[in-house]
């Protein structure tokens, strides 16, 4: 699926010891699971794992991984985002001896109640803009309207951007860098809370993995 191929962009509680970790880096936008080389870590980091799950509005389910040295204040993550495609949920573990494998973490419930806010909801996977009238009534937890766009350069070429609901996690994770398998990623987060009123500005599955890589800087 496009959106799958895209946000995995993208996302540590033990103390940091003196010891240089060693955690495998991969990306799966395909499966829960992954493989690949052993780096070493920056002090104050932890193996970790960031999953998501995407149901579509057909219902079709798609599942991605990110592994790789993560921030320990970045463990425990989870977070949403909706929008009238597709909702994804997203969940980080971690582990801290050499090259471990967290355990999958529970994903996040979403509320079925609406909360009062209504988002813009669109997708593009050619540009980094969309817009459109169409609009989403948010529930539960998601309390954002979001703009998330989404730029890859390297060996995979990759441009998106997508309206929807959002937790505000998701939404505090700011813009962020990542460079893996010569692939550059490049994703921009801007959340509002007051609705279509005053968002001015812009997740398929795809694009959920390029947000988890975010989570790891």
């Amino acid at each position: 699926m496009t959106s799958m191929t895209g946000i995995l962009s993208l996302l540590s509680a033990l103390i940091a010891t003196s010891d240089a970790l060693s955690c495998t880096e991969c990306i799966s936008t395909t499966s829960s699971s992954c493989s690949g080389p052993s780096v070493t870590c920056s002090s104050g980091h932890q193996c970790g794992s960031t999953y998501t799950e995407s149901t579509t509005a057909v219902g079709g389910v798609f599942a991605g991984v990110v592994r790789a040295c993560t921030p320990s204040f970045h463990c425990n993550f989870t977070g949403s985002v909706t929008q009238k495609q597709a909702q994804t949920k997203i969940a980080t573990s971690c582990c801290s001896t050499d090259n471990c494998t967290p355990k999958i973490p529970a994903f996040p419930t979403i509320g079925t109640k609406s909360n009062g806010v209504v988002c813009r909801s669109c997708v593009s996977t050619h540009s980094t803009w969309c817009y459109t009238k169409d609009t989403i009534h948010c529930t539960g937890d998601e309390t954002m309207c979001l703009l998330q766009t989404t730029k890859q350069r390297g060996s995979v070429k990759l441009s998106a951007a997508v309206r929807g609901c959002a937790t505000k996690s998701i939404c505090d994770i700011g813009d962020k860098s990542l460079t893996v398998a010569g692939t550059t990623t490049e994703v921009k987060i801007k959340c509002t809370s007051g609705g279509i009123s005053v968002h001015q500005v812009v997740l398929t599955p795809a694009i959920a993995c390029l947000l988890m890589l975010k989570l790891f800087f």
